[in-house]
């Protein structure tokens, strides 16, 4: 009976977001909700022809469901992302309708932006689903900490400080989610792929294809018949309790949050070939503070922290002032890198601790570079 009752709420949350993005049987489904912007309706044929046939050369990037591709939408002749759901994956229609309802209520300038949704059917009557998403001019994250040779030439690497706040933009963006959003949400994905950089280089997190609603009383049913797929994320960033079965919660996301943050300041991803025989980039980090935390930095900042070092002598001319050095700002930061990514949910700090404490670090490196 429990069961059977559980289906029945699970078809209708379903049912319910369906109604709410508008399907339309082979037709289109918007996610705007201000009335000011207007609602963007694409089909099947619109992105089709806005990515020139999904052309390998508009392709991004595949994720765990799909293919996404910029295109050009002839409606408003704006610059899109356009995720393609593969749905011979047999959970890419569960991640379709979890991404949908973790995005149907939630706008913070450091999430990225969905702008609408299209589900019907392709020209050979196959099904068809994609969403379609603000184009992110400057990439993925994962592009800039490590870059292809192309990409390498093309650009120039990130600095300490852009660094520092893409790190901020992440923390307040999940800071949202868990703590300001009418119904808290855990991301379950963090990583640097799914962070995205705007023209200024603003940190974007999206891709909620995993996103799970917190399992209060009032809906937990709901979420766990209908839009959940399971906590999975991707290998080196998912909190090792998911590994025996815990439930999504919030530390899950502290945990990944902590391995970007030591990824992004040591240049090294958690499954670099030096990573064996028990040793990985937590670990790494923690035992580099203990002993010589200039060995666990990225070389490239260090290279920063010389030029810098080098340009305070000259612009103090001597004289004896007490300032935060650029190096006792990556050693905080590497402290929280390691907190965060404690193998125990309960060492780990909250994600809005954190965001105060990158805050301050950033107050105390703007001291020093005003100085430098």
């Amino acid at each position: 009976m429990i069961s059977t009752v559980s289906t029945l709420v699970g078809v209708a949350y379903i049912l319910y977001l369906l109604f709410f993005f508008r399907y339309r049987h082979n037709k289109t489904s918007s996610l705007s909700s201000s009335p000011e912007e207007g609602l963007l309706h694409v089909s099947y044929h619109n992105l089709l022809k806005a990515t020139a046939g999904f052309s390998s050369t508009n392709l991004l990037g595949v994720g765990s469901f799909g293919s996404v591709y910029r295109g050009l939408l002839d409606q408003n002749q704006s610059i899109v992302a356009i995720k393609i759901l593969d749905l011979t994956l047999h959970e890419s229609s569960k991640s379709f309708i979890a991404e949908c309802g973790a995005l149907r209520s939630i706008r913070h300038r450091n999430l990225v932006k969905v702008l609408t949704a299209c589900s019907g059917f392709d020209f050979n009557g196959n099904d068809f689903k994609a969403l379609v998403y603000e184009f992110m001019s400057n990439g993925s994250l994962d592009e800039w900490l490590h870059p292809s040779a192309s990409q390498y030439t093309e650009r120039s690497r990130l600095s300490l400080l852009e660094r520092v706040n893409i790190a901020i933009d992440v923390a307040c963006a999940l800071d949202y989610l868990h703590h300001h959003c009418e119904t808290p949400i855990v991301h379950c994905d963090l990583k640097p792929s799914n962070v995205l950089l705007d023209d200024e280089k603003t940190g974007h997190v999206g891709d909620f294809g995993l996103a799970r609603f917190l399992p209060e009383a009032t809906h937990k049913l709901l979420i766990d018949e209908s839009s959940s797929i399971g906590v999975k994320g991707s290998f080196g960033y998912v909190a090792p309790e998911y590994g025996i079965g815990s439930v999504a919660a919030t530390e899950g996301d502290v945990y990944s949050f902590g391995v970007l943050i030591l990824e992004m300041f040591t240049g090294k991803r958690p499954i670099d070939d030096m990573f064996e025989n028990g040793l990985d980039l937590h670990r790494f980090a923690k035992g580099a503070l203990a002993n010589q935390v200039e060995r666990a930095i990225d070389p490239v900042l260090l290279q920063e922290i010389k030029q810098s070092e080098m340009k305070r002598i000259v612009t103090l001319d001597g004289k004896n002032k007490s300032w935060c050095s650029i190096l006792e700002c990556l050693v905080s930061i590497l402290k929280i890198g390691v907190t965060s990514s404690s193998e125990s949910p309960r060492e780990r700090m909250d994600i809005g601790n954190v965001l105060s404490k990158l805050q301050g670090i950033k107050k105390n490196l703007l001291e020093f570079i005003v100085i430098a």
